[in-house]
């Protein structure tokens, strides 16, 4: 259940120096909290994938090739190889789009390339995500490009196209070992309407739940319809799940079929071919419940709590999710648990036709307005030790959250418009997208006999002492004050020592507000003109206090 944040005062586990870094590593509060290993980070606007410590430190790099620029997502196979996706502007693409060009390639640990693979013709073109199988194939989101009069032929009202082409999503898995695509999802294939009888795909959405309404329309008239920004597949099931941030949904597919199967409503597993056999996050979009129903809003990383993670973790085989834009201003984590029969091998629905559970079984939300806030790009991962790691993609903010919801790490990337930044440097939101960050595990067998050994920071110009004096702060002690909050309005601070005592305030990113000093006895500390946040009191020898201010 989500816990909501009450004005209150907590021990602040890491000390705020007088000077806080603005870029790379902001927070640590120890390394027993931290959930080791190293993280996988890809820039937007350039095309090397970094893998950092959680010092910030780069460990190993691959460097991309100087015509093309980052697409998204990578990924670090465990043979060491890194599958990514690249894209160019080859000046015109005939599929919608603000770039030309997407290619996926393999480079081996040493950055020599394996493979690479092209998908960009009159009715495809690759964007956003790709997924990597435990078979050597990769799973990929496609484009699949039809003429306006294709559509309104197959019952689309042509008054919600407003481009000159519909273009619904397809998923293919390619095969490197046989150059080939071997399997193929179509959404066109699933597509119900009930404008004409005389179609085949007539239907009414509230009765074909596992189909999609082809006259569901929440993108502003756009040919990119679905816009589906995530895939992740679960080998246990051997299902395929996308995220479809326009439809405001998750939905999952069976990969168990045959491609002709997937065209259809009958084989694979669950005997459904290739009809949505799970589908949550807003009703409204095959005809059920109300917009008090509606629990996604543009999300993005639907991704199952698999990897590193042990049966008896409640999250494992769970499903996480960036949900972008609940609130304004606020961006939520969240995790589901589906209703599966293992027996049927099929998700169960409510009594009213709206697939299981109603609700979230867990929350979060940063009480600072815009730290963990992003309209689009980002992304969660649950952690071995339950922690969870959530990036937020338009400000670059990674934070690892404990279960206590105590953040224990925070890095912001260092790049404006893809080059690396001085440490200092005022990073705003848009200059250092971030699609996602992932974490691997240092036992991952991809390290194994490899050098790991620090390279250099990622930002320009480091502060090298930064680190370690954060985690130095663990053996501080208690700070002797007694701080109580009055509201909005201010602190009232005891001080029970023999000689007054300096404080220095900052906010959550290290921006520092004012110096005070806390006299013997009490001192009342305004608070009354600071922004809604979350501040910290620094003293030397002391651990630090952090205190919540409100509206």
């Amino acid at each position: 259940m989500f816990k909501n944040f009450q004005i209150l005062i907590f021990v602040c586990i890491a000390q705020f120096a007088e000077a806080q870094n603005t870029v790379g590593l902001l927070e640590y509060s120890s390394e027993e909290n931290y959930s080791e290993g190293y993280n996988l980070i890809y820039p937007h606007y350039q095309a090397n994938a970094y893998l950092l410590n959680a010092c910030g430190e780069i460990v190993h790099q691959w460097i991309g090739p100087e015509e093309y620029r980052n697409h998204n997502t990578c990924y670090i196979q465990e043979n060491g190889d890194l599958i990514r996706t690249l894209r160019r502007d080859v000046g015109f693409a005939p599929i919608w789009s603000d770039i030309g060009e997407t290619l996926i390639e393999c480079r081996n640990w040493n950055d020599s390339l394996k493979w690479s693979f092209s998908f960009l013709n009159e009715t495809s073109r690759l964007h956003h995500d790709i997924e990597p199988t435990p078979q050597g194939t990769v799973l990929l989101i496609s484009w699949d490009h039809y003429s306006v009069e294709e559509a309104k032929a197959f019952g689309r009202d042509s008054s919600l196209m407003l481009q000159e082409a519909f273009s619904p999503d397809k998923i293919i898995e390619y095969d490197p070992s046989v150059d080939s695509i071997i399997w193929e999802w179509k959404a066109w294939d699933h597509l119900v309407q009930d404008r004409n009888s005389e179609l085949p795909n007539y239907g009414v959405i509230k009765d074909h739940p596992r189909r999609i309404d082809i006259n569901y329309e929440n993108n502003q008239g756009r040919a990119d319809w679905m816009h589906v920004n995530s895939i992740d597949y679960n080998p246990i099931l051997d299902q395929i799940m996308i995220n479809v941030p326009t439809f405001n949904e998750i939905w999952i597919i069976d990969h168990s079929t045959t491609t002709e199967e997937a065209k259809s409503s009958s084989g694979g597993n669950a005997g459904q071919g290739g009809d949505l056999l799970w589908r949550w996050g807003n009703p409204q979009a095959f005809g059920r419940g109300t917009t008090e129903d509606q629990q996604l809003f543009f999300q993005h990383d639907a991704l199952w709590a698999l990897d590193y993670l042990s049966e008896d973790q409640t999250d494992f085989g769970n499903i996480s999710i960036f949900n972008n834009i609940k609130e304004e201003a606020h961006s939520y984590v969240g995790m589901i648990a589906p209703s599966f029969d293992t027996l049927s091998q099929r998700y169960l629905l409510s009594s009213d036709s709206i697939f299981l559970p109603q609700d979230f079984y867990y929350e979060w939300s940063h009480p600072e307005a815009d730290v963990i806030y992003s309209t689009g790009l980002s992304s969660v991962q649950v952690l071995p030790n339950n922690n969870k790691l959530i990036c937020s993609g338009r400000n670059g903010i990674t934070v690892e959250l404990s279960p206590e919801e105590e953040i224990v790490w925070m890095y912001k990337t260092p790049f404006r418009n893809g080059f690396r930044v001085e440490q200092g440097s005022d990073i705003v939101n848009n200059d250092n997208l971030t699609f996602r960050m992932r974490r691997y595990s240092p036992q991952y067998t991809a390290f194994d006999n490899k050098d790991l050994e620090p390279i250099e920071y990622l930002e320009l110009n480091p502060d090298e002492s930064w680190c370690n004096r954060l985690l130095d702060t663990n053996d501080l002690t208690v700070s002797p004050f007694t701080i109580t909050q009055y509201g909005n309005e201010y602190l009232l601070i005891d001080n029970p020592l023999n000689q007054n005592y300096p404080v220095v305030l900052f906010d959550i990113l290290g921006n520092h507000i004012y110096k005070d000093v806390f006299r013997t006895g009490q001192t009342k500390l305004d608070i009354s003109q600071l922004e809604t946040g979350i501040y910290i009191l620094t003293f030397q020898d002391f651990k630090a206090y952090r205190f919540i201010k409100l509206n």
